[in-house]
């Protein structure tokens, strides 16, 4: 047993642990300055980060005692699709690749939607996707099935700490912002504020309209649970998939590939090999018949005046497209 004089160290010590911990979980850029450089952290599991992503899994279970209604499933539906447009539209083709131009009210509004599908801050998604791009398939590229496998580059590169730092150095024009910032560093506020927002609507809907026959537990479990992990493992899906399983129109230095089950899967995304031979363009589907829902919600945006500036395909891709591909339909 330890003496008086050792106790009080210990107990110093573990508390200074305990608070360190707080804080790094509640504030995604704790001690930011004097961290080291991501390239020298070791590629090794983080708990911390990684016991939320098994929570939000293991809490799809709970549909076993909870069941299933009309109501919570639809939901649960609409908050895929509706947030699934946040990250491909938002976080992706907008904070990553700068493809539209909007407000600074909107950019934050879709940012708070985004942040609440359990894939972190825009500032350190768009920071980790054009890391991506520049390095695609390449030795640094942290979630590359080509370098780590399927496994790794799907889910298991989020549960590592070399890839939790934010890079702000590949975002100077996102990272001027401070309300993103703010949202960046405190990632795990919005997905708590939602959860918070399902079970009371699941409160309100159990006690105001008892006829519809859900309750709380069953609204919680489908529009938090089930509805944001198939959202996360569909984004992560262009992470793997969309690298191994499809057809190459164009001949990029990457593995990237283009497919019509992944694109319904996200609202457009799978049209990927597309997008690696020109990923500043606002839509992915280069041609009428690849269905992009993604790029037709940013048209309807575009018509409010909420976005402007939607970047298109170069006509020279789109004639590289129609020269690879002798039975291209605009050929006939």
């Amino acid at each position: 047993m330890p003496n008086t004089r050792t106790f009080p160290r210990m107990l110093l010590h573990a508390g200074k642990t305990l608070v360190t911990t707080v804080c790094v979980w509640l504030d995604s850029d704790f001690r930011r300055a004097s961290a080291p450089d991501p390239k020298d952290l070791p590629e090794v599991l983080n708990w911390q980060r990684t016991l939320p992503f098994i929570f939000l899994h293991l809490g799809c279970l709970a549909v076993i005692w909870v069941g299933a209604s009309p109501i919570p499933v639809a939901a649960a539906v609409f908050l895929y699709l509706i947030r699934m447009f946040a990250i491909t539209g938002f976080y992706h083709r907008y904070f990553s690749h700068r493809s539209f131009k909007t407000t600074r009210t909107c950019q934050f509004l879709f940012a708070v939607l985004g942040n609440s599908s359990m894939q972190r801050g825009a500032l350190w998604w768009a920071a980790t996707h054009r890391h991506h791009h520049k390095h695609s398939d390449e030795e640094t590229d942290m979630h590359s099935p080509r370098v780590h496998g399927f496994l790794w580059s799907h889910i298991g590169w989020l549960t590592s700490m070399k890839n939790f730092p934010t890079a702000y150095k590949n975002i100077p024009d996102l990272s001027r912002y401070p309300e993103l910032v703010f949202l960046n560093r405190y990632d795990q506020t919005v997905p708590f504020a939602y959860g918070l927002l399902m079970w009371g609507l699941g409160v309100l809907l159990e006690n105001r309209f008892p006829a519809a026959g859900v309750t709380a537990g069953q609204f919680f479990v489908w529009t938090f649970f089930v509805s944001t992990t198939v959202l996360l493992h569909g984004t992560l899906f262009i992470n793997s998939l969309a690298h191994l399983w499809g057809s190459r129109r164009y001949q990029t230095d990457d593995d990237s590939r283009n497919s019509l089950l992944l694109a319904f899967i996200t609202l457009g995304e799978g049209w990927h090999n597309n997008h690696h031979r020109y990923p500043h363009s606002v839509r992915q589907g280069f041609h009428w018949w690849e269905m992009d829902p993604t790029y037709y919600g940013l048209k309807l945006l575009s018509w409010t005046g909420l976005i402007w500036d939607l970047r298109p395909v170069p006509m020279a891709v789109m004639e590289e497209s129609r020269a690879a591909s002798p039975n291209h339909p605009e050929n006939a």
